[in-house]
């Protein structure tokens, strides 16, 4: 199947009006892409942040009339708050493997393997954790979460608890348990992402092992690790409340932070962790130490 995919480049506060307005018109499905290559690092819980300059694209069917589309939408919205319409044809395709062409193997602390299902490695001495990407955040490509991986294959983990706050696709709780963890907690604000991780640890074996809960449904226990790789202002929000789930001696491991924010991180646990030096990878930041 084929479909009629139409893209405009619009200022932010315009990207709204005109996404629901070609939900209005029939389109399929409507998404937003940065038109300039410009970062936004830092939504609100619930909140839709967009760019300056944002490309809205909209997927209509083939019998619909791209130029009548168009028409429509010029009567709507000033022409000057328009610009780069395209129309192309595109061919469908099955976009989940799609990302195969982008996502490869990769190795962390000669130890842990984090794959794609048909390229697992089987290396004396390793583990081999399967995942393909999905609904929620976390393949190991980000640095944010490639700096949590590198962790976890670095430590000893034979026996101890974990505490993944903010699982996304669940990789770091699948991590631990793969690695010789006897149990992980993982808790996310999204349904979607407690659905991945569940998934994602039968993928791989290790489902009964990790406990998954939306954030009203954890009852909240001090674990030996306590891994949370979401942002800086949550992190800092909470910082007195994911502390709290260290074990006194316990390790406490942060990601998500770029290396601006790291000192205001660090000030915000001061009173409970004692921090190792900051590692960096590109822009981002982990952090990571023992608890009072």
């Amino acid at each position: 199947m084929a479909w009629h995919q139409i893209s405009v480049i619009t200022n932010e506060n315009t990207a709204p009006q005109l996404a629901d307005f070609f939900s209005n018109l029939g389109a399929v499905s409507v998404t937003y892409m940065d038109a300039e290559d410009e970062p936004v690092y830092e939504p609100g819980i619930g909140e839709t942040k967009i760019w300056s300059n944002t490309q809205v694209i909209a997927l209509y069917e083939l019998d619909a009339d791209p130029a009548l589309v168009k028409d429509l939408v010029y009567k709507q919205f000033p022409q000057e708050q328009l610009r780069a319409w395209h129309v192309e044809e595109i061919e469908d395709q099955p976009w989940e493997r799609a990302w195969m062409d982008y996502y490869h193997p990769m190795k962390f602390a000669d130890r842990l393997w984090v794959c794609p299902t048909g390229q697992e490695q089987h290396e004396p001495g390793t583990v081999c954790l399967t995942l393909d990407p999905g609904l929620a955040f976390g393949t190991g490509t980000h640095p944010t979460t490639a700096l949590c991986l590198e962790w976890l294959a670095s430590h000893d983990l034979t026996g101890k608890t974990i505490i993944d706050y903010g699982c996304g696709s669940g990789i770091l709780a699948v991590a631990a348990i793969l690695l010789g963890a006897s149990e992980a907690h993982a808790v996310d604000i999204d349904p979607q992402a407690i659905t991945a991780t569940q998934d994602n640890a039968l993928k791989n074996k290790v489902q009964n092992h990790i406990h998954c809960y939306l954030p009203e449904q954890f009852a909240p226990f001090q674990a030996d690790v306590v891994l949370a790789n979401i942002l800086a202002k949550p992190l800092i929000d909470m910082s007195g409340q994911i502390a709290s789930l260290v074990k006194p001696g316990g390790q406490l491991v942060l990601s998500g932070i770029l290396q601006e924010q790291a000192e205001s991180v660090m000030q915000a646990y001061q009173p409970y962790i004692d921090f190792d030096p900051p590692l960096q990878q590109e822009d981002w930041i982990r952090l990571q130490g023992i608890k009072h």
